[in-house]
C-alpha cells in the first residue's frame, strides 16, 4: 500500500508540473496568437487563398480552417468546425476527408510542449501538413469515393470575435487564456491516471517482461525499447498522456531526444481511443464516416512516420 501511495503522489506531482509549468504557458501564448490572428482576419485571408488550391484534395474552406486549428490550437479545436461543416451541408465525402486529415495531423497541445523537450518543431509541422493532405486525398478519392458527394448550398463564413480596438484585443487574449487554462487543467486527470498505470507496470516488472519478449523484434529493426511503453500509452490513453510518459523517460534517461523525433510521426496525432471518441462526437454524419476516415488517417500517419524516420 505504501508503494502504491508513493506512485500516486509521484505521478500526481509530475502531471501537475507538466500541465501547469509546461503545457499552460505554451498554450496561453499560442492560443492568444491564434485568436488574435483570427480576430484580425488573417486566418480568413489564409483560408480564402488556400481553399481553391486544396479543393482537389477533398478539402473545403472550413476543412482548411480545421487543419490550422489542430496544428495551432489543440486536437479538440476542430470538433466545432466539423460540427459546423455538418450543419452547413458539407457532403459526407468532404466530411470524411476532413476527419481523416485531422486524425492524421500533429496536435498543437502536444507538439508545442514537446518542442521544449527537444522535438524538431519545423520538420514536425511540415510533415504534419503533408500527412494530413495525404490522408484527405486518399480518403476523398479512394476510401470515401462511395460516400455521397451531394452538398447543400454551403456557407463557409467563419464567425468569430473581432479585435478592432484595445478592449477587443484584451477580450480576445483573456478568452484565449481561459481556454488555455481549461485545456491544461483538463489534461491533469488523464495524465495522472496514465502515469500511475505506467509507474505501476514498471514497478511490477510488467514493462521489463514485455520488453524482453519483444527485444529480438526490436533489435531486428534497430528500435528503441522505450517505444513499447510510449506506444501503449499513446494508443490507449492519448497523446497528452504519452507526452507525460515521454517527459518522465527523458528525465530518467531511459529514452533519448533522437527517439522522440524519430517516433513523432506515429506518436503525435489524435488517432487513438480518446482522440477518435472526441472527434466523432462532432455530429451524427461525422461519426458515420469514421471508417473510411480512419483508413485514410492510417495512410497519412504512415507518410509522417516514414518522414520522421528518414529525418
Amino acid at each position: 500500500m505504501d508503494q502504491l501511495t508513493r506512485i500516486i503522489l509521484e505521478a500526481g506531482r509530475s502531471a501537475v508540473e507538466l500541465s501547469l509549468f509546461v503545457l499552460l504557458p505554451i498554450m496561453v501564448v499560442m492560443l492568444s496568437l491564434m485568436r488574435l490572428l483570427e480576430a484580425r482576419g488573417v486566418l480568413d485571408w489564409v483560408v480564402a487563398r488556400l481553399a481553391p488550391l486544396l479543393r482537389p484534395l477533398g478539402l473545403t474552406g472550413l476543412g482548411v480552417f480545421a487543419a490550422l486549428q489542430i496544428n495551432l490550437v489543440s486536437f479538440a479545436a476542430p470538433v466545432a468546425t466539423l460540427t459546423m461543416m455538418e450543419g452547413r451541408g458539407a457532403s459526407d465525402r468532404h466530411l470524411a476527408a476532413t476527419l481523416a486529415m485531422v486524425m492524421a495531423m500533429a496536435q498543437a497541445n502536444v507538439t508545442f510542449p514537446m518542442a521544449s523537450m527537444g522535438l524538431a518543431f519545423g520538420p514536425a509541422l511540415v510533415l504534419s501538413v503533408l500527412g494530413g493532405l495525404a490522408a484527405a486525398a486518399v480518403t476523398y478519392h479512394g476510401f470515401g469515393r462511395g460516400l455521397s458527394a451531394a452538398e447543400a448550398p454551403l456557407d463557409e463564413t467563419l464567425h468569430h470575435r473581432v479585435a478592432d480596438d484595445a478592449k477587443g484585443v484584451l477580450d480576445v487574449i483573456n478568452r484565449a487564456g481561459a481556454e488555455a487554462f481549461k485545456i491544461s487543467v483538463g489534461a491533469i486527470p488523464m495524465l495522472v491516471l496514465a502515469l500511475v498505470a505506467v509507474m505501476a507496470l514498471r514497478a511490477s516488472g510488467g514493462i521489463d517482461a514485455l520488453t524482453a519478449l519483444l527485444a529480438p523484434l526490436l533489435r531486428a529493426f534497430e528500435l528503441d525499447p522505450a517505444l513499447i511503453l510510449l506506444t501503449l500509452t499513446k494508443y490507449i490513453a492519448g497523446g497528452t498522456a504519452m507526452m507525460g510518459v515521454m517527459d518522465e523517460m527523458l528525465k530518467a534517461g531511459t529514452t533519448t531526444v533522437a527517439t522522440l523525433n524519430a517516433s513523432a510521426g506515429f506518436l503525435i496525432h489524435p488517432f487513438d481511443v480518446a482522440g477518435v471518441a472526441v472527434l466523432i462526437s462532432a455530429g451524427r454524419r461525422v461519426a458515420a464516416v469514421w471508417r473510411p476516415a480512419a483508413l485514410g488517417a492510417m495512410v497519412g500517419i504512415a507518410v509522417r512516420a516514414v518522414g520522421h524516420a528518414l529525418l
